[in-house]
């Protein structure tokens, strides 16, 4: 639920300083010749700024400010947070307790990354393409994983004939345990429906809040037990279910370790009802929020107390020996379902996500924490074990939220391991979507696709209406034989008197009967290539692309998507690497939510980022109050400071 509002307000905040002016191409070498060669001071860089940014879009200049904003790093990170704070306040891009809360707990990690970072260096690249939007992607730096070579004879085995099995997938329920029934959903925060001001309070709003949810919030309790009982009702059969992760919701800046344990606690002990569960962590499932530092990091903020919590809510569906493993290798395990004889292996993606600002130290980790060797250490025992793999994780790993480095290098791991692994399952998206992965991507066909990556949509209903899916597997291979997709009509006159659930479609109903040839049987796989295929189908006819298309809010947002649109889609369902997602870099900076019209939202990602989308406008003073804040905190005579050259 793709960063967040304590993020988004940081850089918003800085955000300030870049215009949506954006022209042709600068030249940057004028304003740079003099910080190459000598100091310059505060004032002069955030002049030079200015000028730059009025010509053009420039990742020189993003750069520049890094100098003023690494300067500011150096004085501590009390300094660094009221600086940033008061450009927040003073911009009012979110309110005053949003701000304040966001950035005391996100500002920190900022600070530390550019104590650390070299200015026009790859990392401080990617931190301008992430917070700014101003620099682009550079290329893959070439890496091998290392692995044992691949068996001559390693290829997917036929499917079984046997008679499916039921596995329920949920995702994303971002549980908000202090919603309450009667608050107002129409707030200037990211999720609504609790009393943040005495108007909002149950009595107090013409918009109260009803009993199992609204769009503009996350997820009340009671809504999570009603699909644990849709659950129930209608996959009665399932052999275990899967939950990709993202417990907590959205309501980021006021979060606190003690707070994200109990959201876990009470969360995975409801679940406890399903019968076995096998989790995986979330980029939510931390505080501060996407805050999983590295083994290699040296800092004090830890998110071990996070994976501690997790092993213990995990073992009684795991076991004692899988439990620890959670806690001693970042929330990560492997095990072998006790029913079944599936090996399932779950992934902390965090550690391959841009916003996770642990990431971005002077010289940037190909393999953080070893999760990439591990991994590869587990695909090769089971490859021996002659194990069938599912491979779980939060984040799919061809999202535009990857780094393109990690995002080839598991890839690498997947054509590698294609003859073990029957199918990988993510969430994040709180979309209905899919990943193809190809052993050519110059070359996407049904020949070259490999591997699929299954993408479940959210409970929240900040992305629609609140779902589950339930797969139809083969017994022996493990293969996805079919899915069905459930959900309940938020928008439904009877839906606050009690959500009904209910089939939405199911895969082989929606596309199979309409490729050729036909795919339809009950026993016949899912492949990589029937998933190429559907791709296909959508790109020649458009009606099923755009019923496709409304699916993945669960028919909630029904607005259509051509041209540019549709091909940025299709793109992205075949790109299981994140370089080949069509992904544009683009900058930007939302604001608070506007109470005096209600609008339908659009799909929320798990993340709150707020960073991508671009504005109508942005601020055209957004220097000045960064100069008045630095003023206000540092003194007027700190603008005089010189800073070094990069």
């Amino acid at each position: 639920m793709q960063p967040h509002a304590s993020f988004a307000a940081f850089v918003a905040l800085i955000s300030l300083a870049l215009p949506l002016v954006l022209c042709n191409v600068i030249e940057e070498t004028q304003i740079l010749a003099k910080r190459d060669n000598i100091s310059s001071t505060v004032s002069e860089i955030l002049t030079d700024i200015v000028s730059a940014l009025e010509n053009a879009s420039s990742c020189a200049a993003c750069e520049s400010l890094l100098l003023t904003l690494q300067t500011l790093a150096h004085t501590g990170n009390d300094n660094f947070d009221d600086v940033i704070i008061g450009v927040c306040e003073a911009a009012g891009l979110e309110d005053d307790d949003v701000c304040q809360g966001a950035i005391t707990l996100e500002g920190p990690i900022l600070a530390h990354d550019l104590r650390e970072m070299t200015i026009g260096s790859r990392t401080s690249q990617l931190f301008c393409l992430t917070l700014f939007g101003l620099c682009q992607w550079p290329a893959v730096e070439p890496y091998t994983v290392s692995v044992t070579p691949k068996p001559s004879n390693a290829s997917r085995p036929a499917v079984s004939g046997k008679d499916p099995i039921q596995i329920v997938h949920i995702s994303d329920i971002h549980v908000d345990r202090f919603y309450e029934i009667g608050a107002s959903y129409n707030c200037t925060k990211n999720i609504c429906c609790r009393p943040y001001t005495a108007a909002d309070a149950p009595g107090n709003t013409s918009y109260p809040a009803g009993e199992y949810g609204n769009v503009y919030c996350d997820s009340p309790v009671s809504l999570e037990e009603s699909m644990y009982a849709a659950v129930k009702s209608l996959a009665p059969n399932r052999t275990f279910t899967i939950f990709t992760g993202d417990v907590v919701e959205g309501a980021v800046w006021s979060v606190t370790d003690t707070e994200v344990g109990e959201d876990l606690n009470d969360a995975y002990g409801l679940m406890e009802g399903l019968g076995q569960v096998y989790a995986v962590v979330g980029n939510h499932d931390s505080c501060p929020v996407n805050s999983f530092p590295p083994a290699a990091v040296d800092t004090t903020i830890t998110t071990q107390w996070a994976y501690n919590n997790l092993s213990t809510d995990w073992e009684t569906w795991i076991g004692s020996t899988a439990a620890s493993d959670v806690a001693l290798n970042f929330g990560q395990y492997s095990v072998v379902d006790n029913t079944t004889g599936l090996r399932i292996i779950t992934m902390n993606t965090n550690f391959w996500y841009k916003q996770n600002f642990w990431l971005y130290e002077a010289t940037m980790e190909r393999d953080p924490s070893g999760a990439l060797a591990w991994l590869v250490s587990e695909l090769e025992a089971a490859e021996s074990a002659g194990e069938r793999v599912w491979l779980l994780g939060h984040m799919p790993l061809g999202t535009t939220d990857v780094f393109h480095d990690q995002s080839q290098y598991f890839d690498q791991i997947i054509q590698r391991f294609d003859g073990t692994i029957s199918a990988l399952f993510f969430g994040h998206t709180h979309k209905d979507e899919f990943e193809i992965a190809y052993s050519d991507y110059t070359n996407q066909n049904a020949d070259t696709a490999t591997m699929v990556s299954y993408i479940a949509p959210a409970l929240t209903p900040t992305s629609g209406n609140p779902t589950f899916r339930v797969y139809s597997v083969d017994p022996a291979t493990f293969a996805i034989l079919d899915y069905s997709v459930y959900y309940t009509n938020i928008s439904s006159p009877a839906y606050q008197e009690g959500p009904t659930w209910e089939l939405l479609y199911s895969v082989k109903d929606a596309y199979g009967s309409l490729l050729s040839p036909p795919v339809t049987e009950s026993s016949a796989e899912l492949t990589p290539a029937f998933w190429h295929n559907v791709t296909v189908l959508f790109e020649n006819d458009d009606a099923v692309f755009q019923e496709y298309y409304a699916r993945k809010s669960r028919d909630y947002d029904l607005s259509t998507c051509e041209g540019d649109c549709k091909t940025a889609e299709i793109c992205q369902l075949r790109a299981a690497q994140a370089q080949y997602d069509c992904g544009t870099v683009t900058p930007g900076v939302n604001f608070k939510r506007d109470t005096t019209s209600i609008l339908r939202p659009i799909a929320d990602t798990c993340d709150h980022s707020k960073i991508i989308p671009v504005l109508s406008s942005i601020p055209v003073n957004g220097i000045d109050q960064f100069r008045s804040a630095l003023i206000k905190v540092m003194g007027e005579s700190w603008l005089n400071t010189a800073v070094p050259s990069r």
